[in-house]
C-alpha cells in the first residue's frame, strides 16, 4: 500500500521565515518535501479567507510561518495574524474540517533547524489526521458547502472589526478606564464566530431555494426558534426575505449581500 503524501501549503514571512527556510536548504538539513512555500512580505498579509480556499481546493495542511513576537518589520502583523489564525480555528471547528489542519509557528532567519523540525512535525501530524475530505475525485459535498460558508462569514466585515480590534478591547482602556479580560473577548469571539457562521450557512442554503425554518433546523443542526433568532437579524442586515407562505409555514430566500 502506497503511504500517504500530504499537500501543504505553507505561507513564509519574507524576513525571517523563508530566509529560515533558505538556511535550512544552504545547510542542507533534511525536511520533508511535502510543503510548498508561497513567498509573503509579512505573516499578516494572509486573508482569513485565503487557507480556507486553499482547503477547499484540496490541501491537506496549510502553514504559516512568522517573524517571532516582537521581530516583526512591520511591528505587529504577525501578532495580528495570531488572533486571525485563532478565529479561523474556531471556524473550521463548526465546518467539521479538521482545525488540526491549519498551523501557525514562529521562526527566524537564524533558525533554520527550526523550520525543518516544524515542518516535519505538520507534515507526521497531516499524515496522522489522513487525507482531506475535500482531496481526490469525490470531495465531502457537505463539507465543502459549510468550508464555503465559512468562508463568507470570514469575509463579513464583522469578523473583521471584531479580530482587529481585540488587542484595543483587552489591552487598552477604553474612555472609561475599562478594559475587556482575554477569557471574556475569547466567549465573545466564539459566540460571534458561531452566529456569523450559521448566518452565513442559512444565506447559502436559501440562495438555492426558498426554505422554512424547520428545514433550516435540520440543515444547520439547530432548534427552530434558535434559527427563526438568526433570520431576524438576518432580516436586519438584509441577509434574507420572506419569499412566500404555504398555509401558514412562511419560507425564506436569501437576499444578494452587498
Amino acid at each position: 500500500m502506497v503511504e500517504f503524501e500530504p499537500k501543504i501549503i505553507g505561507f513564509l514571512c519574507n524576513w525571517c521565515s523563508y530566509a529560515g527556510a533558505d538556511l535550512a536548504g544552504v545547510s542542507r538539513i533534511q525536511y520533508p518535501s511535502n510543503i510548498r512555500v508561497v513567498r509573503v512580505m509579512c505573516s499578516g498579509r494572509i486573508d482569513p479567507i485565503i487557507p480556507l480556499e486553499v482547503f477547499m481546493h484540496g490541501a491537506d495542511g496549510v502553514i504559516v510561518l512568522g517573524c517571532h513576537p516582537g521581530d516583526c518589520h512591520y511591528s505587529e502583523g504577525n501578532l495580528y495574524e495570531e488572533r486571525k489564525i485563532k478565529m479561523l480555528k474556531k471556524l473550521l471547528a463548526l465546518t467539521g474540517f479538521e482545525p488540526d489542519r491549519l498551523r501557525l509557528e514562529w521562526v527566524s532567519a537564524s533558525e533554520g533547524q527550526r523550520f525543518a523540525e516544524v515542518v516535519t512535525e505538520f507534515t507526521e501530524q497531516i499524515k496522522k489526521l489522513g487525507p482531506s475530505p475535500l482531496s481526490g475525485k469525490k470531495p465531502d459535498d457537505r463539507i465543502l458547502e459549510n468550508l464555503q460558508a465559512a468562508t463568507n462569514a470570514a469575509s463579513d466585515f464583522r469578523l473583521r472589526v471584531l479580530v482587529g480590534g481585540e488587542r484595543e478591547l483587552t489591552e487598552k482602556c477604553n474612555v472609561y478606564e475599562e478594559k475587556i479580560p482575554q477569557e471574556e473577548f475569547d466567549s465573545l469571539l466564539e459566540e460571534v464566530v458561531k452566529a456569523e457562521y450559521v448566518r452565513h450557512k442559512i444565506h447559502l442554503l436559501t440562495r438555492a431555494q426558498p426554505l422554512s425554518v424547520r428545514a433550516l433546523a435540520g440543515a444547520v443542526e439547530m432548534k427552530p426558534a434558535d434559527v427563526l433568532d438568526q433570520i431576524v437579524a438576518m432580516r436586519r442586515r438584509n441577509m434574507i426575505a420572506l419569499d412566500h407562505v404555504e398555509g401558514t409555514t412562511p419560507f425564506y430566500k436569501a437576499l444578494e449581500v452587498k
